[in-house]
């Protein structure tokens, strides 16, 4: 199963709450009250904001390092000559900059459900 834009929202929309300024005895013995629940607008402006951060960076060549996940950065390929497959023409590929993910340890090792006294 992939995950889409509109599951990332969702699923922020379901997982992040932000306290209530105000607290009243109704609030203490109901702790579940002290949220407010978040709006789909609101959930899909915070992706669309962390996106295009890591989109920004990325354009400038920098870096996007998040921690117990792994690292986005940028690359550059030279020209290189290739062959289109259906009719075995010679071409040459343009040169270009591609992005490549180095997937942190600690994502790797829950990914391979790996225990931490496994080392």
């Amino acid at each position: 199963m992939t995950l889409t834009k509109s599951k990332l929202v969702k699923s922020v929309m379901e997982n992040v709450h932000f306290k209530k300024e105000n607290r009243d005895i109704q609030r203490v013995l109901f702790p579940e009250l002290d949220y407010e629940v978040m709006t789909k607008r609101r959930a899909t402006e915070i992706v669309d904001s962390l996106l295009d951060i890591i989109k920004s960076n990325l354009e400038k060549g920098e870096k996007v390092l998040i921690s117990g996940f792994g690292k986005f950065q940028t690359k550059f390929k030279w020209a290189r000559k290739g062959r289109n497959p259906q009719t075995s023409e010679s071409i040459i590929l343009k040169s270009r900059r591609i992005v490549t993910f180095q997937c942190a340890q600690k994502l790797r090792d829950k990914i391979n459900l790996k225990s931490p006294s496994q080392k």
